[in-house]
């Protein structure tokens, strides 16, 4: 009989991702066959002839477990969909039997399976499968991923519990995610003494990391949509800071922090020289990931050729620096199955940190 966990998230960003990835990789270690789905996809794209979710296309490329992907994605959110929904042009009960067919098969294959929800427990609700009811009708035990923090984090599982409660899906683990290292024991100290008289196990993930946080250079090509350029060797590098160029070249070097994806206007003749020199520097290679070249004004032609024999990373974006810049600040970095570093990270912290025996025998 497959055994399965239904990982939930008091909201976006908390980290679901990455924590699905972690009980992979430990279950691996336990179970010969081991799967994974995402009933309802609200990011998506083509993969494989199938349009998925991108977290169900991420598995299953790191995984090898292609020939799933349907069933691992089986029912996805469009931009349509919500409309279609409430105009009846969808039966309100087809998501709920695609999904509870997807899942049956895929029981049927593995040992284990982990099934990722969409945001906090009320995502997906427009179309009658929120996370809630989803792991319900599985019969899914939810494992339920909070940021860190005390009280906020007791306010958000409270308010997640009361839908979980009243679609009866029984919440077993409460997980704290994205620890501040210096206040780990005492946070779990209190978190533990705040669900103490409940069933539930309360346990801790990963302390917060900027290395897991921010982007490769290949997130923010993706989500700029256009090519990166350059050594493309370099675009798993991680931008851990992002800078704008605006001040004089030897001021805008001298204050480069570490792995910093530095944002110039393409009239900077001078600096764009600089930074492409310095490229093949260590000192300066290790402070400088690439560069996103920003504005409506052509690069000069000797300049894009410095440029270009450099191999130094960069990205064309006709927005102005500003712009691009406060855009960036917002965006919250995905992992994608190219990310090969920062998956054997999470699967070599997860080893230390998380209890996968525990959470085991909850289910």
């Amino acid at each position: 009989m497959c055994r399965k966990i239904f990982v939930g998230a008091t909201g976006q960003h908390c980290g679901k991702t990455t924590i699905s990835l972690s009980l992979m990789h430990l279950a691996r270690r336990k179970y010969r066959r081991v799967g994974f789905m995402k009933p309802v996809g609200p990011k998506c794209i083509e993969f494989k002839g199938h349009v998925v979710d991108k977290d169900a296309a991420m598995f299953a490329s790191v995984f090898g477990v292609e020939e799933d992907i349907a069933l691992m994605s089986p029912f996805t959110l469009t931009s349509t969909t919500t409309r279609s929904f409430l105009d009846g042009e969808i039966d309100i009960e087809a998501p709920g039997e695609i999904i509870r067919a997807a899942a049956a098969e895929l029981e049927s294959k593995y040992d284990f399976l982990i099934i990722e929800g969409a945001g906090h427990c009320g995502v997906g609700s427009v179309v009658g499968v929120n996370n809630a009811k989803v792991a319900a009708m599985l019969n899914a035990p939810v494992l339920l991923l909070t940021g860190g923090g005390i009280g906020n984090v007791i306010d958000a599982v409270e308010l997640n519990l009361a839908l979980y409660e009243r679609e009866r899906a029984g919440v077993r683990v409460i997980m704290a995610n994205k620890l501040v290292a210096e206040k780990r024991a005492h946070t779990m100290r209190y978190l533990k003494k705040a669900f103490a008289g409940s069933d539930m196990l309360v346990t801790g993930a990963f302390d917060y990391s900027p290395i897991l946080a921010d982007p490769t250079l290949q997130h923010i090509s993706d989500l700029l949509g256009l090519p990166l350029r350059g050594d493309p060797g370099e675009r798993t590098r991680i931008c851990h800071n992002i800078q704008l160029g605006a001040a004089s070249s030897q001021i805008v070097i001298d204050h480069l922090d570490p792995s910093t994806l530095l944002i110039v206007t393409s009239s900077r003749d001078e600096l764009l020289v600089t930074a492409s020199a310095l490229h093949h520097i260590p000192e300066y290679k290790s402070r400088l990931t690439g560069l996103l070249i920003a504005g409506h004004v052509p690069v000069s032609n000797i300049t894009q050729r410095i440029i270009d024999d450099s191999g130094i990373p960069y990205i064309r974006i006709e927005e102005t620096s500003s712009d691009i810049f406060y855009r960036l600040r917002e965006h919250v970095s995905k992992i994608g199955p190219e990310d090969i570093e920062k998956i054997d990270l999470i699967n070599s912290i997860a080893e230390r940190y998380i209890d996968f025996d525990a959470i085991d025998a909850t289910l």
